[in-house]
């Protein structure tokens, strides 16, 4: 799965995975070791994460149903609670700094693509 930032026109996610069931959800990105450049999950429907049993910080860019960025959690680190973001329909986990080295910001259009 992919994800653009479509304001930007600049990929966020390029190896991606949707969890979309209650099992997949909770677990999302824990016990990775690693996330690289254009990994990253979409956690439907959430409007919040937790990070624990993590191991690495993340950025969280919360989305609502028209796909507009409503909020960025920005290096949330391990065993941390995210806020809850009434307005989110999902949330892309990217590796840390990503949504500072592509300038994605409150506003900005997300396009989900299919590898």
């Amino acid at each position: 799965m992919k994800v653009i930032n479509k304001t930007r026109n600049i990929a966020l996610m390029s190896n991606g995975k949707v969890a979309n069931s209650i099992w997949t959800r909770f677990v999302g990105l824990m016990g990775r070791k690693t996330l690289e450049p254009g990994d990253g999950l979409i956690i439907i429907p959430n409007n919040s994460v937790h990070c624990f049993f993590m191991r690495i910080p993340i950025d969280v860019i919360f989305a609502d149903k028209a796909h507009k960025v409503v909020y960025i959690s920005h290096n949330l680190k391990p065993w941390r609670i995210s806020k809850i973001v009434p307005k989110a329909h999902y949330v892309v986990e990217l590796p840390a700094h990503t949504a500072t080295q592509t300038a994605t910001q409150l506003g900005d259009l997300l396009e989900w693509q299919e590898n």
